[in-house]
């Protein structure tokens, strides 16, 4: 059977928890897939842990360590579906998640995501009301903060490439970028139904190991700009996300003594002003 979901598992380091979410696509009632973990360099024993039980739908694809930007590239590179879902190899999938999503893509949207479960540490929690999940034109949301997880999102293989993938210069805020690529041209259909465990509160967590995550998603706004496919409103709703996030990161660096940092973000806010007219194209 010719697969139509490529799923991508980027792996570093987590034997355990890569052969436990493994083990949750292949519960999944839907069974035209195919699942390639990318191995981004684990010393602890992943590779040979998911080597072991892989047959004709899980490969093992293996590389240098170079972030998961790259692990998740690799993958799409190697994929043979028109549907491809992200899995973190720290998190779970409903039975029935692939098979809901390919319904809802056959209605012809570029990506698909779902609600989720939130765990930490083992405990169940509550999101909070900013991170509730949502469809359609999420442009303004996504400058805000990253509101699509690539556990949760389906996406049509064709417009992933077209857009380039994930930019491996990002160490941290990958999907940020990409997101924000996607949504200023797409809207997006949503699920409102939790087919996702999302596993957090670990230690390896990247989102958790490195300070100023907003230098990151402040690049990738300053991209979305200078790409100049934005209409009026959305141009202004970036230009003022990317202040909002430039008066944090002065502030942080100023307390922490780093003045040419500082001046970095003020200068930024001088290149994109508010006021700024644009004469910007609109998406599409």
């Amino acid at each position: 059977m010719e697969p139509l979901v490529s799923v991508i598992v980027p792996t570093f380091n987590r034997r355990a928890m890569v052969s436990e979410a493994v083990a949750s696509v292949r519960a999944q009632t839907m069974g035209a897939w195919e699942c390639l973990v990318v191995d981004d360099g684990s010393t602890d024993g992943t590779a040979e842990a998911i080597e072991a039980v892989a047959d004709e739908r899980v490969r093992l694809l293996r590389q240098e360590n170079r972030g998961v930007a790259a692990a998740r590239n690799r993958g799409i590179a190697a994929s043979r579906a028109p549907l491809v879902a992200f899995l973190d190899s720290d998190d779970l999938w409903h039975p029935a998640k692939l098979a809901r999503q390919v319904a809802v893509m056959d209605e012809g949207w570029a990506l698909c995501h779902t609600d989720e479960v939130w765990v930490r540490r083992g405990v169940r929690v509550n999101p909070k009301n900013k991170h509730a999940k949502s469809g359609g034109w999420l442009l303004e949301r996504s400058l805000e903060l990253c509101c699509i997880s690539p556990s949760a999102a389906m996406v049509r293989r064709d417009v992933i490439e077209a857009l380039g993938g994930f930019d491996e210069s990002y160490p941290v805020c990958e999907d940020y970028d990409l997101w924000l690529r996607l949504t200023a041209r797409y809207q997006v259909a949503f699920i409102p139904e939790p087919l996702v465990t999302k596993r957090g509160g670990h230690a390896d967590q990247l989102s958790a190991s490195r300070w100023g995550l907003d230098r990151w998603r402040v690049a990738a706004i300053e991209k979305l700009l200078d790409e100049g496919r934005l209409d009026a409103e959305a141009h202004r709703s970036a230009v003022a996300e990317l202040h909002r996030k430039c008066d944090i990161l002065v502030g942080g660096f100023a307390k922490r003594g780093k003045e040419a940092e500082a001046a970095h973000y003020r200068s930024l806010k001088d290149r994109y002003p508010l006021h700024q007219s644009t004469e910007a194209v609109c998406p599409g």
